[in-house]
């Protein structure tokens, strides 16, 4: 196959991708208009369908034909001959002010309207502006024309994508990427071989849509999106989103997120009983205790004591746990109850350590990872990414399983249910086959042969330019299988929390066959709620870590 750059219709062959793609796994989910559609694109002569395609992959409907100019494509109009005929593209397009004044330059404005003769200076808004008020004396700027209406001396054409058209290409890409962020680009980026995707079986016992429904519930859920990012005032867009909890699993998640983002601007505008509302009625996590704080800003003390009791008895995580540490004092105080005796915090290993000032750029992790460092001791500096690495490589077929709606295209860095609470329950067998390696010693040789084998291709876990076969090897001869086996378990119970927050330095003592992983905080840095966490399940599990909190020599803390 020749090199996207090399084959001048590449674009084209990507969108008869996408068409034969859902034309295969779909067809049944499309209607008839629809089904013509993915039927009849095949035949068009190869001119008429690449400007087809070309006028879907750029931004607006309304395309002036002399712009239209493709070295592959030839006379525009000639090409556009076929699409005119079939019905998907509008030769004489109606017209509004704002539509007009969207395709003209500001000289063919002039030019088209003489109340703007004694204006040329203005800019194009007021001059819109100008000609909308002048609809009050005559109406005429008020009514739709075509463009040879509008602009009689013109020697150029206007042509429209239909409006079906358009709606199919943007059901057409939801059904062939399973979500609507992601364009025709991704094609470019993997033909290059910018970036490598995992295989997946894509059999229809996997597909993502298993009904009509459900394509019309995310287009839907989408367009009040933009609604709601747009401005438009969130009473309005509630009323429009469904009451109910969608029975479609990742429909639901898409709905709830986006009710907890209104319910979240509602907090912060003042709009409080809205705001409670969608957070009472709301599954996504941090939900609860959103709905606790703003009865806190009600003054509603007693309600919000309840609420967080009930949370207490079944937080649905550890960060929400830690959150109700802080919460309850507080309210207990109000209320005028006894203080609880807090429970013995858990002991972390800390160091207070003064280092001479770095070189310019040199991070303070960098910094301290150098004095720690021996010969017979490496210090590096990893984060997040050694464990997720270790966890993405040994769980690698898991991640990966096919199952129905979790992955839509051959472009997947990962699957679309990946923060579901069902996630691991879906894929039971596989991580447990993972956990058997971990107990049976064979992990290492997994995680080094899928380090080489799967070298570079994308991955929601594994961080390619910050491990190598070095690091792979030390961790995997000093860190024992239980200290893994803990910490591929936390990341579980909540994979969107627990990817970050893990401490910024490891150190290996490879004779002696062991390690410490170590945070660091410069100067005026303060532990975050998710490294605490970390932290404080490694002191409980045995798991050696430290924290140094390093100060700069010659400076006061």
């Amino acid at each position: 196959m020749k090199k996207p750059l090399e084959n001048r219709f590449y674009y084209l062959d990507n969108f008869v991708t996408v068409v034969e793609s859902v034309r295969t796994r779909y067809r049944h989910l499309l209607n008839p208009q629809e089904q013509a559609f993915v039927d009849g694109f095949g035949s068009l002569p190869q001119a008429s369908a690449a400007l087809l395609v070309r006028m879907v992959m750029r931004k607006g409907g309304l395309f002036r034909l002399s712009k239209l100019r493709y070295d592959e494509i030839g006379c525009a109009g000639n090409a556009a001959a076929a699409l005119v005929a079939a019905g998907w593209i509008d030769p004489q397009p109606l017209l509004d002010l704002d539509q007009l004044f969207s395709v003209l330059t500001k000289t063919e404005i002039i030019a088209a309207f003489l109340l703007l003769q004694t204006n040329k200076g203005a800019r194009k808004s007021e001059q819109l502006a100008l000609l909308h008020a002048a609809e009050g004396v005559d109406g005429s700027a008020a009514r739709t024309r075509s463009f040879t209406d509008w602009c009689p001396s013109a020697s150029d054409s206007l042509l429209q994508l239909s409006a079906p058209v358009v709606a199919l290409c943007d059901r057409l890409r939801l059904m062939f990427f399973g979500n609507l962020y992601q364009d025709w680009s991704e094609f470019v980026l993997s033909e290059l071989g910018i970036f490598k995707y995992e295989q997946v079986d894509l059999s229809p016992a996997a597909q993502g849509f298993s009904c009509r429904q459900d394509l019309d519930d995310y287009l839907h859920l989408h367009a009040c999106r933009e609604r709601f990012y747009n401005g438009e005032m969130p009473h309005a867009i509630v009323a429009d989103i469904c009451a109910e909890p969608y029975p479609n699993t990742w429909l639901e998640e898409r709905r709830s997120k986006l009710l907890f983002h209104i319910a979240q601007h509602c907090e912060r505008i003042g709009e409080l009983s809205l705001a409670l509302r969608l957070y009472a009625d709301n599954s996504r996590p941090g939900a609860r205790l959103r709905a606790i704080r703003v009865l806190e800003r009600c003054g509603e003390p007693e309600a919000a004591f309840a609420l967080a009791q009930q949370a207490e008895g079944q937080a649905e995580s550890e960060a929400e746990q830690q959150q109700l540490l802080r919460v309850m004092p507080r309210l207990r105080r109000v209320l005028g109850y006894p203080k609880l005796a807090k429970a013995a915090a858990v002991g972390i290993v800390q160091h207070q350590i003064q280092l001479m000032p770095p070189d310019s750029g040199m991070s303070v992790e960098a910094a301290l990872g150098q004095y720690l460092a021996r010969e017979d001791a490496p210090a590096v500096y990893v984060e997040n990414a050694l464990i997720n690495s270790l966890f993405g490589l040994l769980f690698w077929d898991a991640i990966f399983t096919p199952v129905p709606g979790a992955f839509f295209h051959p472009f997947q860095s990962g699957p679309a249910d990946l923060h579901s609470p069902d996630f691991r329950l879906r894929r039971t067998a596989q991580f447990d086959a993972g956990f058997a390696m971990l107990r049976n010693g064979g992990y290492k040789q997994i995680i080094l042969h899928r380090f080489h084998a799967k070298e570079n291709t994308q991955s929601p876990f594994v961080f390619w330019g910050a491990i190598d076969d070095e690091l792979l090897t030390l961790a995997l001869d000093c860190i024992p299988a239980p200290h893994l086996e803990k910490c591929f378990e936390r990341i579980l119970q909540d994979i969107k929390s627990n990817r970050s927050g893990l401490p910024d330095l490891i150190q290996f003592w490879p004779a002696e066959r062991r390690y410490q992983m170590i945070e660091v905080k410069g100067p005026g840095d303060r532990l975050q709620d998710n490294q605490i966490r970390w932290l404080d399940y490694f002191a409980s599990h045995d798991i050696p870590v430290a924290v140094y909190y390093v100060q700069w020599v010659g400076e006061t803390a």
